[in-house]
């Protein structure tokens, strides 16, 4: 082939080609499909932080202390204030008891040297208030001891006093003390001094009675500090001094 039929080649000029659009892309990132570059996925994604449930557990469990210690304030306050009403209200006393005679009716050494004492007791009972009725319940005792030792014992028997009521009370009491020997030895002694100290305990369980409301049993206990003159047996005794106190025990 002649020179002339070659073709000529012309050098291009590669400064002079336009440059395609590049975009700067971080490693690791890809491209949209027109070309926007999409960030790379998190490697690592932070958790978020777990909430604690015991705070608000606590400050609930809190809420209904307080609100169950504010429920009993309030009750004690509504409890007090109820029973200060009713007490100025009714004005409650408590019963009073008084031994009218005593009777030695058998006082005696068995065979087997035991005691055996019967008394016949006649007391009157009080109830010295006005708007307030006394249920004696069943249970009732009354008892008669020498130097902290039982000589006899009775029942009380079961009756509603009314206000302001005096009721008269005959109780028979009967007892045996072992080794009376010596009891009776000392009784004998001590009736030569014609003052002979005798206590008199009551044990009454009562019940009050408001209008027509009636309450819980409650117990009287009292004790009556007597002096007589003699224990000689089938014998009127003469009281020569009496001295009762009283309380409530619920």
């Amino acid at each position: 082939m002649s020179d002339h039929q070659r073709p000529k080649i012309h050098p291009m000029d590669v400064e002079a080609q336009p440059h395609p659009r590049t975009h700067l892309v971080s490693p690791g990132s890809s491209r949209s499909e027109k070309g926007i570059p999409v960030p790379p996925p998190l490697l690592h994604q932070h958790a978020m932080p777990a909430i604690n449930s015991s705070k608000p557990k606590r400050s609930c469990f809190c809420r209904c202390i307080c609100c169950t210690l504010t429920l009993l304030f309030l009750l004690i306050i509504i409890l007090a204030a109820s029973a200060g009403a009713l007490y100025l209200i009714f004005k409650p006393k408590l019963p009073d008891y008084s031994v009218d005679t005593l009777r030695i009716t058998d006082l005696r050494l068995n065979l087997d040297l035991s005691l055996y004492a019967k008394f016949d007791v006649k007391i009157t009972a009080t109830n010295p208030n006005k708007k307030i009725g006394i249920y004696y319940e069943k249970g009732g005792k009354l008892s008669v001891l020498y130097t902290n030792t039982k000589l006899c014992e009775g029942s009380l028997p079961e009756f509603y006093q009314g206000h302001q009521n005096k009721t008269v009370l005959n109780v028979s009491l009967s007892g045996q003390v072992q080794s009376g020997r010596t009891l009776m030895s000392a009784l004998q002694q001590q009736q030569q001094t014609g003052r002979i100290p005798l206590d008199l305990n009551i044990h009454a369980p009562i019940a009050i009675k408001l209008g027509r409301l009636k309450l819980k049993k409650v117990k009287v206990l009292g004790q009556c500090q007597l002096v007589v003159d003699s224990l000689s047996s089938n014998n009127l005794v003469s009281i020569k001094a009496s001295n009762c106190n009283f309380k409530m025990k619920v």
